[in-house]
């Protein structure tokens, strides 16, 4: 077989999420196949990422230290195809592209893969991810920062890196040859479901593959108010809940598992102005990719994006409109409270039990020790001492 990596490098919110959970569930089927899905346990190659790129990221960088040398050595130690997938590659400096092109060692036929949304959705999404990553920033101003041409601020340089994506290209693909470059476009709305799996699976060489496509892990999409909402908790837990609770309380429990499933909601969007700015910058990036004659699976023309037929603004969101998922966190958080409670009682329950299981088993076997000594002069002569001691 030839030796082949590809290497999908983002960009986010392009259904990264489910891609990487399809690719590690099914990666002993694929190993079958002859393509190896390196990771064990599913935020693997996100931690390689983080190690590849030395970004801190809530103390989970203390778990990433190694894990892109790691990776490396199973992707050069395999006969076949090597697939690496995650989106925060796309930010990576020429440096850190070098060192892991270089990690592959030689004699392997690299593809890069960037799978790409239009701005028109990418943008309102990237302020929803910052925002159920504890951010404070409101719309206005993450639109304000994103449309500063010094790209100075922490947000404006980030949302650049991860969506420029003749950059992207650039970088990633700079010692690659064009047709060893593919880009997957995330299909207009109202297109058929499975119409983004299709454009994976055949980019990934993955047609005629039993897979299991069930979706397990997702990244779902938050509505105006919801989003509005979230902010305003950050506002007061921010400073009182640490990341390692945030995530699974807070981005999990509330974001992902409550405020996800209202989606009857004004969606969010661009206001007319920032849409307008937009898709004239998409068009141009149209033009450069068309140029560069990369591989395109889908339509580059999607990049475009479509215009939205309405905003609704998050920062001025009523308070009306706040109640209702307001009330579903609420609920949410009395269930957990009760779930946690259960549990805390089982464990009391359980310990109880233990310590009773134990008792029995001392007194048992002190009982035992009794009568085996009871059996000996010495073992007497030792327990009348014993009984002697104890009266004093």
């Amino acid at each position: 077989m030839r030796k082949k990596v590809l290497l999908h490098v983002g960009t986010p919110k392009t259904g990264t999420s489910y891609l990487q959970d399809v690719l590690f569930r099914n990666r002993e089927g694929l190993r079958e196949a002859g393509i190896l899905y390196p990771a064990d346990r599913f935020d693997g190659h996100f931690l390689a990422a983080l190690d590849l790129m030395r970004l801190t990221w809530g103390g989970l960088e203390t778990q990433a230290v190694g894990a892109w040398d790691r990776l490396a050595a199973e992707v050069r130690a395999w006969p076949g195809t090597s697939i690496i997938s995650h989106e925060i590659l796309s930010t990576a400096s020429p440096t850190q592209i070098d060192r892991a092109m270089t990690s592959f060692g030689t004699g392997v036929e690299v593809h890069l893969i960037v799978s790409v949304r239009d701005l028109v959705r990418q943008v309102p999404a990237e302020w929803q991810e910052n925002v159920k990553h504890r951010s404070l920033v409101s719309y206005t101003h993450f639109l304000e920062m994103i449309r500063d041409p010094a790209r100075d601020t922490r947000i404006g340089s980030w949302f650049w890196g991860a969506q420029e994506i003749p950059d992207i290209l650039s970088r990633w693909g700079a010692t690659l040859p064009p047709e060893q470059v593919h880009l997957v476009t995330v299909p207009r709305p109202g297109a058929a479901p499975d119409e983004l799996w299709r454009r994976f699976s055949h980019t990934f060489g993955l047609d005629g593959l039993e897979l299991d496509l069930t979706p397990d892990r997702a990244n779902p999409s938050l509505g105006v108010p919801e989003t509005a909402l979230l902010r305003l908790i950050n506002k007061r837990v921010t400073s009182v809940v640490d990341p390692p609770d945030y995530r699974p309380l807070v981005r999990e429990l509330l974001a992902h598992q409550t405020l996800s499933r209202r989606t009857t909601s004004a969606r969010l969007g661009l206001p007319p102005a920032t849409q307008e700015w937009v898709q004239e910058l998409s068009r141009t990036w149209v033009e450069e990719i068309e140029k560069r004659g990369y591989d395109v699976v889908g339509d580059v023309a999607d990049l475009v994006g479509q215009p939205a037929e309405s905003f609704t603004d998050p920062d001025s969101a009523p308070a009306a409109d706040l109640l209702p998922p307001a009330l579903d966190v609420i609920k949410a958080l009395l269930v957990e409270g009760s779930r946690l409670r259960t549990v805390e009682a089982d464990l009391a329950r359980e310990l109880d039990e233990t310590r009773r299981e134990l008792d029995l088993a001392r007194r048992t076997v002190a009982e035992k020790t009794v009568q085996s000594m009871e059996t000996s002069r010495p073992g007497r002569v030792a327990l009348a001492a014993y009984r002697r001691a104890r009266r004093r």
